[in-house]
């Protein structure tokens, strides 16, 4: 495994029903569909010969419908469900090959998990429900207590320690589970639409900080959402997934530019470019622009080119003239008013 690669997932496939490796074979044989599956085998493929790696300090979301297998496949990362076939490797350990008292100990020092229903223990207080993963590793309780103190502190929780649950709002609540996630150090994040039963406001501010956390601890991260926007805002990949399979993976402004299929298509189409696409998804090669339109001014703006469409626009309301785009100190495209325009109607919905 690549030392940048934390994550690798090879062929994947679960199948929910009585004879799932006969279901297995007979799709992988005779090509069956997902509905001829269930007809046969009275079986449900959860997911279906899946694929990809997570690069160390990277929040990949993963992201699509409901029933379409993403959470089905999060929680094969920690074991929660045993797949039909396939391979995961965390750190380059086989996570399917773990004896039951290393999983428990892998489970506890290199993965921490948040959950969209916050699993918080009514009973104990927010300390310690945040220092519950360091007294199952038997740390001492000055020293989890100590730990759990400071993780309190950094998701900004440290006054509330001594209360309860029930007296945190939702949005509390869920940062106390980060918290206790957190608490353990772990290697990997899995965090399975943590923000989705929250209010819009709410989720919003915890999509902040969530992002503040990340650039701070940088750790790696498989984000589960149905929320296409709150993927483009946290993710630095993003996967699609639709009947149990990965229909395609890219960043956000890969996928709104250069969409795999009508689905995918069809997914993003509600998506605001502004903030997604940079220019250099937007300029065009420099010698055609002057072939077609003549020398360009020296005194022609110049922005980098992961300047946003946004920022682009209001340059271009400013300055009629051609847009250089600069990687570092180098010219390496051009970009007019009517590319921006392009770009914008392109990404508009038509009814």
């Amino acid at each position: 495994m690549n030392d940048d690669v934390v994550i690798e997932v090879s062929n994947v496939w679960k199948i929910f029903g009585a004879k799932p490796e006969l279901a297995l074979k007979a799709i992988l044989d005779e090509g069956l569909s997902k509905a001829e599956v269930l007809s046969k085998f009275n079986a449900v493929v959860g997911v279906a010969d899946v694929s990809f790696s997570v690069n160390r300090g990277e929040i990949f979301c993963i992201m699509g419908l409901s029933g379409s297998g993403k959470s089905t496949l999060v929680r094969h990362f920690n074991r929660l469900l045993e797949p039909t076939a396939g391979r995961i490797e965390i750190e380059g350990t086989d996570v399917m090959a773990l004896a039951p008292k290393d999983l428990q100990t892998f489970r506890n020092r290199k993965i921490g998990m948040v959950f969209q229903n916050f699993a918080l223990m009514p009973h104990r207080s927010v300390l310690d429900n945040v220092a519950m993963p360091l007294e199952i590793r038997e740390v001492a309780k000055n020293e989890r207590m100590r730990q759990a103190a400071a993780i309190l502190d950094i998701v900004e929780l440290g006054a509330w320690g001594s209360k309860f649950a029930h007296e945190l709002s939702g949005g509390m609540q869920q940062r106390v589970g980060l918290a206790r996630a957190l608490a353990a150090n772990p290697d990997v994040l899995l965090m399975d639409e943590p923000f989705s039963a929250l209010d819009p406001l709410i989720r919003r501010q915890l999509q902040d900080e969530f992002i503040r956390l990340s650039i701070i601890l940088k750790k790696t991260t498989i984000f589960i959402t149905h929320d296409l926007d709150e993927a483009v805002r946290i993710g630095d990949r993003i996967a699609i997934m639709r009947d149990g399979k990965m229909v395609q993976i890219g960043t956000a402004e890969d996928i709104v530019m250069h969409p795999a299929d009508d689905y995918v298509a069809d997914f993003v189409a509600g998506i605001s470019r502004l903030k997604v696409v940079h220019a250099h998804a937007v300029m065009q090669p420099i010698d055609a622009h002057i072939a077609k339109y003549g020398p360009i001014p020296a005194d022609a703006p110049r922005v980098h080119e992961s300047e946003t469409l946004s920022n682009l626009i209001n340059l271009a309301i400013e300055d009629s003239s051609a847009i250089l785009v600069q990687d570092g100190e180098i010219d390496v495209g051009v970009i007019t008013r009517a590319d921006l325009l392009r770009t914008v109607i392109e990404g508009t919905e038509v009814s």
